[in-house]
């Protein structure tokens, strides 16, 4: 096997759409090398983490695994590193979580077999595979070699592009795989259970280069031009940015929306072509967490109830810290006015605490007026 066709199928990989977190121990530092040595890493390589002693992949598991080296393990890692994927990668694009642990030849003979154990996720499909080398035929370097290739195969696989190299695996090694897929209901419940953290649905056709979303969530029941025309004018005043609708699956004080409900409220995005992102999460401290770097939209109801400390325990130093830590995400809230008990609000009516006040930008009445809600809409329509 050349070189060239190595490089060959690494460079298909950063051509791909697809955005990667990699989270790699023990026997895949060949492949890791060879990914981030080609031009365009950047494009695929969201982060990679070799999670390389106990305490360190007892830290990205967040528990004591049964085994630091097995086949539940590759998939844990893969799930954590979809997830971590969602958060980094930009608005739209495909991703990919890659796990991979191995326990290969070393200086010393080992009791137990020499093997790896390999997981990737995308949005609707999981692939694993446990390989097991024939013990005493290869050196590390080589048994290296071998589980690197098969990891770069498995990489152009879930990207999507062709791998024409041989991974090197002999008659004598056994090479134990499997692989699920996941339709729209399935992926939907596993967010709802909080295995992933949110499903994006992209219907906007146009693209953007930069890395920020503006996000105006709600119910959306049902959608209407307010919202429409509200997320244009908040994305005029921040100047760039992903313009996307976020819907949480999960209410703070109601039960989590049905699949079917869900459904419903995505197609009408669809219609109109417009993205929405299904998150988890009906508090805005941790939407912070999932949407880093993000401007939030929202009414000044929404943002007199954020600073009240009524909502926190009634601690006002409670308050402070939990919007301190999205201003440390680098969120910010775009505050739109609203009617408010039979009055038109806007942000100047209220006082926010001066530490967070370069966090809320202010939409001028001018700019942004619909006296409409969803709640309206329903009762003129005996919803």
């Amino acid at each position: 096997m050349t070189d060239a066709c190595i490089r060959a199928v690494v460079e298909s990989i950063h051509s791909s759409p697809t955005q990667a977190v990699l989270y790699l121990s023990g026997g895949a530092s060949l492949a890791l090398g060879l990914l981030m040595s080609v031009p365009g890493a950047s494009n695929t390589v969201l982060e990679a983490v070799v999670p390389y002693s106990r305490m360190s992949m007892i830290q990205l598991l967040a528990k004591i695994p049964a085994q630091y080296c097995s086949q539940q393990t590759a998939d844990e890692m893969a799930l954590l590193a979809y997830n971590r994927a969602l958060k980094l990668s930009s608005p739209g694009s495909p991703v990919l979580g890659v796990g991979f642990t191995g326990s290969l030849a070393t200086s010393r003979p080992k009791l137990g077999d020499h093997r790896f154990h390999l997981s990737t996720r995308t949005s609707n499909r999981h692939w694993a595979s446990t390989v097991t080398l024939s013990k005493g035929l290869r050196s590390r370097d080589q048994e290296e070699k071998v589980s690197s290739y098969f990891l770069l195969k498995a990489i152009a696989n879930a990207c999507k592009v062709s791998s024409t190299f041989d991974s090197e695996l002999t008659e004598s090694d056994v090479n134990d795989e499997c692989e699920r897929f996941f339709d729209e209901d399935q992926e939907l419940e596993q967010l709802i259970n909080g295995q992933i953290c949110f499903k994006v649905y992209p219907f906007s056709s146009g693209k953007s280069n930069s890395d920020r979303k503006i996000i105006l969530s709600g119910s959306f029941n049902p959608l209407h031009d307010g919202h429409l025309k509200l997320l244009e004018v908040a994305t005029s005043i921040c100047g760039d940015g992903y313009p996307c609708f976020e819907l949480s699956a999960i209410n703070a004080d109601k039960p989590p929306l049905s699949i079917p409900q869900i459904k419903e409220r995505v197609m009408q995005f669809e219609k109109i072509g417009k993205t929405v992102i299904i998150s988890n999460q009906p508090y805005f401290y941790k939407k912070a967490e999932l949407f880093p770097g993000s401007a939030f939209v929202i009414g000044a109801d929404t943002a007199v109830r954020l600073i009240n400390p009524k909502y926190y325990d009634g601690s006002y130093n409670r308050m402070i810290e939990t919007l301190s830590e999205c201003k440390r995400t680098g969120c910010i809230f775009i505050v739109a006015g609203r009617n408010v008990d039979g009055s038109f609000k806007v942000l100047e009516d209220y006082d926010i605490p001066q530490v967070l006040k370069d966090m809320f930008v202010p939409i001028p009445a001018e700019r942004f007026r619909m006296d409409i809600s969803s709640t309206e809409i329903r009762k003129s329509r005996g919803m």
